[in-house]
């Protein structure tokens, strides 16, 4: 804050991150955490606009789409239904279907035939399923 405040008397305007970083001799990745760490939180429940008849809050304003019930739920099985696999299902459904890998690729990697794979991952898709259910 010191330094920020100094260039910013030096130069008559908000010095950007960059200066900040080269006067301090750091990554510039180390002053843009400084001072989001610094930042005051701000309530969800406060007023983001206001029209004069309605409020918009910040919550209005703030979409997860990754992380909705939904998802976190479907997660959690999927999870779950992982540890029923043996070592190689995992495995093979990992590089498939987390790493996007083709059934070729998964098998030059583990040094087993394609068709393996192919009857490993329908296997284990197979147990998911059922578990799931």
């Amino acid at each position: 804050m010191q330094v920020r405040e100094k260039i910013t008397k030096e130069t008559g305007k908000e010095p950007a991150i960059e200066e900040i970083a080269k006067e301090l001799e750091v990554e510039p990745e180390e002053i843009a955490f400084s001072l989001d760490a610094i930042q005051d939180p701000v309530s969800l429940q406060e007023p983001a606009y206001n029209d004069g008849t309605d409020n918009i809050y910040v919550m209005d304003q703030v979409k997860d789409n990754k992380n909705t019930d939904e998802l976190w739920a479907e997660k959690i099985t999927i999870i779950e239904a992982m540890k029923k696999l043996n070592d190689k299902e995992k495995l093979i459904i990992n590089k498939r279907f987390f790493d996007g890998r083709t059934q070729m690729e998964v098998a030059d990697e583990i040094g087993i035939s394609q068709a393996q794979v192919s009857r490993l991952e329908k296997s284990a898709i197979e147990r998911i399923k059922r578990i799931w259910k």
